[in-house]
């Protein structure tokens, strides 16, 4: 059922993804193209907030914030994995693995090295932190409001 913390929620999720994005193609390499990753990530966002922070917001600050910034990690692991996947089933239609198993392989190295390349790329954390918990305190305010 919709509500006022399910909407605030998506929608300051939604923005913390985009401009999460934002600074981590910011941290690439030249010539590498993320033409996709701002729309899918603040998509993320944008689902995470309604379903999880939007639900679990209850008004209690310290829980508010807690909530925000798991949700941030949840954006972040949903963004590796839909990437690592992506890459992977890419690099599977040019023929580059032998098998199923070779192709799940590559997809957890895929996963290792974009988590590790978000977890240097510190102003994209610091967005998803500091704004995770913002947005938790926020979405927590209006559940509290609004309810």
């Amino acid at each position: 059922m919709p509500t006022a913390a399910k909407l605030v929620g998506a929608i300051l999720f939604a923005i913390i993804g985009y401009a999460a994005s934002l600074a981590y193609i910011e941290t690439l390499p030249e010539g590498q193209t993320a033409a996709m990753l701002a729309p899918t990530v603040a998509g993320i966002g944008l689902v995470q907030g309604w379903f999880s922070m939007g639900r679990n917001a209850s008004g209690n600050m310290i829980m508010d914030l807690g909530t925000g910034l798991r949700v941030s990690v949840q954006i972040v692991f949903f963004a590796v994995v839909i990437f690592g996947l992506l890459e992977m089933f890419d690099r599977s239609t040019r023929l580059r693995y032998d098998g199923p198993g070779e192709a799940t392989i590559a997809a957890m190295e895929l996963f290792l090295e974009y988590g590790l390349s978000v977890a240097f790329a510190t102003t994209c954390l610091t967005i998803l932190a500091l704004g995770g918990m913002a947005a938790g305190i926020v979405t927590g305010r209006v559940a509290r409001r609004w309810s």
